[in-house]
């Protein structure tokens, strides 16, 4: 497996527990966006180290940027409230199932066009279909009797 698959195995890991953790907090305080707002917090604190590690030079070349990139921030932000209230009453694997729905069309329209910079990949009859077999396995983990 390449280093860029297993990073990526990881986040994928990490997203439903994101969402489970992040969820009890919020049901816990009785508020998805005090939850939101600490997650977020964390996720300031750890990126604001990495950069300082990694390239603070980088920093400075944010202002010459398209204002449209930018508006990552507000998907990252409407995923993480969206899930943090869904997750307690729809269940956790409910909720990452439509995710990860949505997280197919939108691959799969963002390489067929080529959107936001991506390389061009074409939506073949051979990919639409492997992305439907996709869809149809998430769909099954969730069609199975729960003990």
């Amino acid at each position: 497996m390449s280093q860029h698959a297993a990073i990526m195995l990881a986040a994928g890991v990490g997203i439903p527990v994101l969402a489970a953790l992040n969820a009890r907090l919020g049901a816990n305080v009785g508020s998805p966006a005090a939850a939101a707002f600490v997650l977020f917090i964390v996720a300031f604190s750890a990126t604001c180290v990495v950069t300082l590690v990694t390239g603070p030079a980088a920093i400075l070349r944010l202002a010459g940027q398209p204002w449209h990139l930018f508006l990552a921030g507000l998907l990252v932000a409407f995923y993480v409230l969206s899930i943090t209230y869904v997750a307690p009453h729809f269940g956790v694997g409910n909720a990452v199932f439509f995710v990860l729905l949505g997280q197919l069309v939108s691959a799969a329209l963002i390489d067929h066009f080529g959107l936001f910079g991506a390389t061009p990949a074409p939506l073949t009859l051979l990919r639409a279909g492997g992305i439907l077999v996709m869809c149809l396995g998430v769909a099954l983990t969730q069609l199975a009797p729960r003990g």
